[in-house]
């Protein structure tokens, strides 16, 4: 029997992280690949997998220990067996004479080897797990620089993830239906240089499959096809030892209070929720899950003439998520009114051959924008956001507005930022550019965050009227239908007016209806003439 140190593996580009868990005991038997501890980067928390086999014997790290790649992480006791397998796959010792000949020749395979790289996931701007939709390449492949590898797919948006550099895909690390996390492996590329290198001919010291990184993730991609994911814990700070438990035990984290530091979620608190809830009383029949609401009844739709059954896309149920959560928490009220946008549109028209000739189109939409923004300037009760215990209002200081985008895959909102500092003509193309970007799939997670009220149009498609429903943690939303023109008395006689029917909801826990109503009269006013924007 030998002591063997075990170290901290590559950490995927991370140079330090902190020990959150430390999820064995000593005299426990470790496997290869078995969790040790768990650590915690500013991106996710990942497992430290054992990279040999044996039992612990102690630990040369604790909770709380800052630890970097390559750092001694524990100590195990190996078995002979294991030490002769071991040293089994290195080469018998030569006579010095003739390893000064040998040496020269290891050479051209270690080049070879340095040439095959590890591709990780890059910053995807979430924290959280995002579902591998398509593989764009395959093993054999050569790839160019910036060649699309595979297409990711989170709740928001989906997004192509580039190589790096130019090459052949030696391995893919995921497949598609997997859960990655920023920082996980996904491919190892061999640069185009060293195709003349003679190929690897052993593996690495200790091989995985492919979805069992060195470094996994917050949640291993295989572990997709062995438990069902928790849609709801995504964002959830909890690690991976404590993940699996919860899915063991059916428990959503997303409803578990955590006591840990910056209120990570630890197993006790798993604990605590599955003893707590069987000591509750049992929920009525048919009762929504979490909600206390009635459930909705299972219809077999069959039976009733032919059906065709398809998954609704991650945007879409995200879409439904947050529309259903912003519904039950936020009072709604919505203000209506009209715009008069007769001298707009003129306006407008007079600006046809200028926006031909900046390559863009300026629509009704842009002016709605710079109407808002100069309203939210000038009524910060609409830039507020309620705090998560309703007890302090926060004011932002800055004017990004959302702009809600029908697309095939769902609705999108991408954020024009600092809207009240821009004029017409770079609000016209900002919009357009935001918009084809969320119709092509081309968003960036980053792009739909930060806004502090939104702009949903349906006046392309028609209709009077609608009530949108709060983009919550935001305060306001304003909806625009299709324009009309109808007969307007200005005091002598009937004229013809174009008229713009909005619906503004607002957050009632916020905002009064006196701050709507003066809101709802100023975005009136501003785009009833046009000359109030330049001022």
């Amino acid at each position: 029997m030998t002591i063997t140190t075990l170290t901290v593996p590559d950490l995927g580009g991370v140079d330090e992280v902190e020990v959150i868990e430390l999820s064995a005991s000593a005299g426990q038997a470790i496997a290869v690949d078995d969790a040790l501890a768990v650590v915690e980067s500013d991106k996710a928390s990942m497992d430290i997998p054992a990279t040999q086999a044996g039992v612990l014997v102690r630990y040369l790290i604790k909770e709380g220990d800052r630890i970097a790649a390559g750092a001694p992480l524990a100590e195990i006791e190996v078995a002979a067996a294991d030490e002769d397998a071991a040293s089994a796959a290195e080469p018998e010792a030569a006579p010095a004479a003739e390893q000064a000949v040998a040496e020269p020749q290891a050479e051209p395979p270690a080049a070879a080897q340095s040439s095959e790289i590890e591709v990780a996931i890059p910053d995807i701007g979430s924290d959280g797990l995002v579902e591998v939709i398509e593989l764009s390449a395959k093993v054999g492949d050569q790839v160019e620089e910036g060649d699309t590898l595979l297409v990711l797919e989170s709740d928001k948006a989906t997004m192509d993830v580039p190589a790096p550099f130019s090459g052949e895909v030696v391995a893919l690390r995921v497949a598609e239906g997997d859960k990655v996390a920023t920082g996980a492996p996904m491919a190892v590329l061999r640069g185009s240089g060293a195709a003349e290198q003679p190929a690897v001919s052993a593996p690495p010291a200790a091989p995985a499959a492919p979805a069992s990184p060195a470094v996994a993730p917050a949640v291993p991609a295989t572990a997709a096809a062995a438990a069902p994911i928790d849609q709801d814990a995504s964002d959830v700070y909890a690690g991976p030892a404590v993940r699996k438990l919860a899915r063991e035990l059916g428990v959503a984290l997303g409803k578990v209070a955590g006591s840990g530091p910056r209120g990570r979620i630890l197993k006790d608190d798993v604990s605590a929720f599955v003893k707590q809830s069987l000591a509750a009383p049992a929920a009525p029949a048919g009762a929504a899950a979490g909600s206390g609401l009635p459930a909705l009844p299972e219809i077999d739709y069959s039976q009733f003439g032919a059906i065709e059954t398809r998954a609704a896309s991650n945007i879409a149920k995200a879409t439904a998520r947050n529309m259903v959560r912003s519904w039950l928490n936020v009072p709604h009220v919505t203000h209506f009114d009209k715009a008069d946008i007769t001298e707009l549109e003129s306006f407008r028209a007079s600006l046809r051959s200028a926006a031909e000739a900046r390559n863009t189109r300026i629509s009704a939409v842009a002016f709605a924008v710079k109407a808002v923004a100069v309203a939210l300037r000038e009524q910060p009760i609409f830039r507020t956001a309620l705090s998560a215990d309703g007890e302090q209002l926060i004011e932002k200081q800055y004017c990004h507005i959302g702009i809600a985008v029908d697309t095939e895959r769902g609705l999108m909102v991408p954020v024009l930022r600092d809207a009240d500092q821009k004029g017409i003509w770079q609000i016209a193309a900002e919009v357009a550019e935001l918009a084809g970007l969320a119709r092509s799939g081309k968003l960036k997670p980053a792009q739909m965050q930060g806004g502090c009220f939104t702009i949903s149009s349906l006046g392309a498609i028609g209709g009077t009227g609608f009530t949108p429903i709060v983009n919550a943690p935001e305060v306001g939303i304003l909806g625009l239908s299709k324009t009309t023109v109808e007969p307007v008395w200005d005091g002598s006689e009937f004229k013809p007016r174009q008229l713009l029917p909005m619906a503004l909801s607002y957050d009632h826990r916020t905002v009064n209806g006196g701050d709507a109503g003066r809101f709802m009269v100023r975005v009136v006013e501003l785009l009833g003439d046009v000359r109030w924007l330049a001022m």
